[in-house]
């Protein structure tokens, strides 16, 4: 197989990006851009509508699937996640082919060519992902919590279950590094959930059935502290821990009380939840939805009672409150960032704005505000931004953060930044941006690899 680096890997891309982008490529500046990487790709093509009356099948594809697979397998074999990508394509065929990065200190873009999250300090994770769940001194298990009654229940639901020893409980207590609560190792003691125990999908089912959720096996329970729920910074800086009052789960990332031992069948993971919020009971049971990055749902007070009790319902569908931690000014939201300034604000994002450019100055000052993101055009001075002394993440438009590279202001509080681009932006001058801003932390830069081939004229 060709190396990443040989044109002749990228070339059937470049032959379908050219059929899809003549008019586009043969303008003054002309180019295309996307992004390949091991997991997909996203490519500029012009795709063949189905036939009337049929769904679009791969090989309506195949030629696309062909290319973009031949440069995957030489991703694989060079040992490289993905590249972004420019290309420039004469009418002649000339070809200049522009690949970017990796940089170990730069997230996958989200979808597309320009660079993610610049990630400005090794290590570096968002403040959210740093806090641990609150002592609650008051908090005990559920009045309906009985092992005894949950083992006799499961033993007359699937009698011919193969449980757990001792030793096996205590291995996986060691593993884990916690003391399972005794309704789980009563779950345990009837099955211990392997797949060889059962044998079919059959047997899976009943036990299913019998407990109310995809049970994970013994050495497949986890503890979901914060680390094991990892998001790109771009959307993890725009989180915060919120607990109210009368919460009864608390809203943070992960736990070192959080026991995963099943799945609701739909990719959100269900756990024993030791660090309750301050209304709720030691051993309750949750749901961490997969759509979200922050908190879990509680299912069920106990484990007993999830068993005895058939607990489904979990999803409330209503966002929980951020404000004032996080605030959102924009023209469908709060109406001027004097309205966000709070003791309490964390994260402030200015969206899409009809009114003046708007100024910082109210939320000067205040004790932890960390985030800070801005549509292009919003700021009536960017420079307002070095008064914000406590910024760990900000995103800005191409425009201002020139204007903060310039006068030397880029707050050196940062641990990650990212470049907001909207519309048809050329990822070269972006990259270059990104890569002034990695050099003042001494960063791994994007690198820039130029290929240069012929395609011949069009046929």
């Amino acid at each position: 197989m060709p190396s990443i680096h040989d044109f002749a890997t990228w070339e059937p891309v470049l032959r379908l990006l050219r059929e899809s982008n003549a008019e586009r490529l043969a303008a003054p500046g002309g180019h295309v851009a996307g992004r390949i990487d091991q997991y997909g790709w996203s490519l500029p093509l012009q795709r063949r509508r189905p036939r009337p009356g049929q769904a679009a099948q791969v090989e309506d594809h195949q030629d696309e699937f062909d290319a973009a697979e031949r440069v995957r397998g030489a991703l694989a074999e060079a040992g490289v996640d993905g590249f972004s990508f420019v290309a420039e394509i004469s009418p002649a065929g000339r070809t200049v082919l522009h690949l970017l990065g990796p940089s170990t200190a730069v997230e996958p873009g989200i979808g597309g060519p320009h660079p993610g999250s610049l990630v400005l300090v090794e290590g570096a994770v968002p403040e959210p992902w740093r806090r641990r769940p609150e002592p609650v001194p008051g908090a005990v298990p559920a009045p309906s919590v009985s092992p005894a009654a949950l083992e006799r229940t499961l033993r007359e639901r699937i009698p011919d279950a193969i449980g757990a020893t001792e030793a096996e409980i205590a291995a996986a207590q060691a593993r884990l590094g916690v003391e399972l609560p005794d309704e789980l190792k009563a779950l345990y003691r009837v099955t211990r959930a392997r797949w060889e125990d059962w044998g079919d999908y059959e047997t899976a089912e009943r036990v299913y059935d019998a407990v109310g959720c995809e049970l994970f096996s013994l050495d497949g329970l986890y503890v979901a502290d914060a680390p094991s729920r990892p998001c790109p910074w771009r959307f993890a800086a725009m989180e915060a821990v919120v607990t109210a009052p009368d919460a009864v789960v608390q809203g943070v990332v992960g736990s070192p009380g959080w026991i995963v031992f099943g799945d609701t069948g739909g990719g959100d993971r269900i756990a024993v939840d030791l660090t309750p919020g301050p209304h709720g009971h030691t051993g309750q049971i949750i749901v961490l939805d997969h759509e979200e990055n922050i908190g879990a749902h509680l299912l069920a007070e106990s484990l007993t009672d999830l068993v005895l009790n058939r607990r489904e319902d979990w999803y409330t569908g209503r966002r929980r409150d951020e404000l004032p931690a996080v605030a959102r000014v924009n023209r469908a939201s709060l109406p001027s960032v004097r309205a966000a300034a709070q003791p309490e604000l964390e994260v402030l994002s200015i969206g899409v704005w009809e009114g003046e450019p708007l100024s910082l100055a109210p939320v000067t000052g205040l004790p932890r505000l960390r985030t800070l993101t801005a549509y292009p055009g919003t700021l009536a001075d960017p420079l307002e931004i070095a008064k914000l002394t406590g910024l760990e993440f900000l995103e800005l438009g191409p425009q201002e953060w020139r204007v903060l590279l310039d006068a030397g202001a880029v707050p050196r509080s940062l641990s990650a930044a990212a470049i907001e681009v909207h519309g048809d932006r050329h990822p070269l001058p972006i990259v270059e941006l990104a890569n002034e801003i990695l050099a003042l932390w001494d960063r791994p830069p994007i690198t820039r690899t130029v290929l240069e081939g012929d395609l011949g004229p069009e046929a």
